[in-house]
C-alpha cells in the first residue's frame, strides 16, 4: 500500500511541480472561464484531461504508439496557448454551451500532455504492480491536484469578480494574455 500512496503523492506533485509549470498554466487556462456555479462542468473537464493524460501513459507504457519528443514538447505549450486564446476569443460569450466539443479537445490535450510525461512515468511506476494499478494511483494524485487547483481558480475568480468588482471579460483577457505571454518564447524555442 505504501507504493500506491507514493504514486498518489507523485501524481499530486507532478501537477504542482514548479519546474513543470506547463501543467499549472494549462489548468489555469482551462479553469479561467468558469464561475462557482459552474463547478460541475469544470470538474468534468478536469476529469477529461486526467483521462487523456492517463490514456497516453498506457499507450506509451505498452509501446502501442510512439511520438517524437520534439513534437510533443512543442505541442504542449501550443495546446496551452490555444486554450488561452480560445478564452480570449470567447471572453464576451458563454462558450460553455459547446461543452462536448470542449470536453473532446480537453481529452486530446490531455493525451498530448501525458505523452510528455510518459518516460518519467515508466521510471517511477512500480513494475511489480500491474500497469493499471500504478496508473490508477498516479491518476488519483493528478486528479486530486487538478481539483485543488480548480478550486483555487474558482476562489480567485470569485474574489476578482465579486469582491474586487472586476468584469469577467477583463479577468479572462488579462490572465489569458499573461499565459500566452509566458508561452510564446517557449513555443518559438521548441519550434520543430
Amino acid at each position: 500500500m505504501d507504493d500506491s500512496w507514493l504514486l498518489v503523492e507523485l501524481g499530486f506533485s507532478h501537477v504542482w511541480d514548479w519546474q513543470g509549470y506547463d501543467h499549472l498554466l494549462f489548468l489555469m487556462a482551462l479553469c479561467l472561464p468558469f464561475s462557482m456555479l459552474e463547478w460541475k462542468q469544470l470538474l468534468w473537464l478536469i476529469t477529461c484531461f486526467t483521462i487523456g493524460h492517463s490514456l497516453s501513459l498506457v499507450i506509451a507504457s505498452l509501446n502501442l504508439m510512439t511520438f517524437s519528443p520534439t513534437w510533443i514538447e512543442f505541442l504542449i505549450p501550443l495546446s496551452i496557448a490555444a486554450t488561452a486564446l480560445h478564452n480570449m476569443i470567447f471572453a464576451q460569450r458563454r462558450w460553455l454551451n459547446s461543452s462536448k466539443t470542449v470536453m473532446w479537445v480537453t481529452l486530446f490535450f490531455g493525451l498530448i500532455h501525458g505523452f510528455g510525461f510518459a518516460g518519467y512515468f515508466d521510471l517511477i511506476r512500480d513494475l511489480e504492480q500491474p500497469l493499471w494499478s500504478s496508473l490508477l494511483f498516479f491518476a488519483l494524485g493528478i486528479e486530486a491536484a487538478q481539483i485543488a487547483l480548480g478550486v483555487l481558480m474558482l476562489l480567485l475568480a470569485f474574489l476578482v469578480l465579486n469582491v474586487w468588482g472586476r468584469s469577467r471579460r477583463d479577468f479572462i483577457l488579462v490572465v489569458s494574455s499573461v499565459i500566452i505571454g509566458i508561452l510564446l518564447p517557449i513555443i518559438f524555442e521548441r519550434w520543430p
